[in-house]
């Protein structure tokens, strides 16, 4: 992460200092991590995309590392959203893992909560729909229990295997996904400007309850 305790302190430090506002500390912020995120996605989604012999295209692998590498700047959002709180973020990112629609596929997840509404507030089911699809769709594969000339599309495949949404484009899910990152990181700017506004009336509190409060002498 490139968010880190040591970035809290200096950015409260040099905020109260008066050096920049909470509006520049998120974009400067989010575009330094740009870069880092962006080498962290190629390098070893080149590796291992063409090591586990997916599509060779490079349109498909195009989208692969583009959709790995928005779904990095998320994770990173969605952490930063917990000012720090890396137990907290890691606990929800479990969550959602485990009904983004990998572990259990969408029609076994249990209707209330699991499905209505963490299934569609999950960003796994956009990333794993978008990786689905990306590598399905357009081929046809041997479908041996049909019979020995059988054959099944990979659209088939998605569709009654993975019951992945193929509804609306790949560009779609990854257009969900950014969607995602800029309402995260709106939501670290406010939890920010929140927490400025609140610590200040705590300490406030905390020190006029200390000064009322009566010394007992023995």
């Amino acid at each position: 992460m490139t968010l880190c305790i040591y970035d809290d302190q200096i950015f409260g430090r040099e905020r109260l200092n008066g050096h920049y506002g909470v509006g520049a500390f998120v974009v400067g912020n989010t575009l330094s991590s740009i870069p880092y995120l962006f080498l962290i996605s190629l390098i070893p989604g080149a590796i291992a995309y063409y090591l586990v012999g997916l599509q060779k295209s490079i349109e498909h692998f195009t989208f692969f590392a583009l959709l790995l590498f928005v779904t990095m700047m998320l994770v990173e959002s969605l952490m930063m959203m917990f000012l720090m709180g890396i137990i907290t973020g890691a606990g929800i990112q479990g969550v959602m893992m485990l009904n983004g629609g990998f572990f259990r596929l969408p029609n076994d997840l249990p209707n209330p909560f699991w499905r209505y509404p963490m299934y569609y507030i999950a960003f796994h089911k956009y990333a794993n729909q978008g990786f689905y699809k990306n590598e399905f769709e357009g081929l046809t594969f041997p479908n041996p229990q049909q019979g020995a000339n059988s054959s099944i599309s990979g659209d088939e495949i998605l569709k009654s295997v993975w019951q992945v949404e193929t509804g609306y484009s790949k560009w779609v899910d990854i257009d969900i996904l950014f969607g995602m990152v800029v309402v995260y990181r709106l939501m670290f700017f406010g939890i920010v400007k929140l927490v400025e506004k609140v610590k200040p009336m705590l300490k406030k509190r905390v020190g006029s309850s200390k000064q009322t409060s009566p010394i007992v002498e023995i």
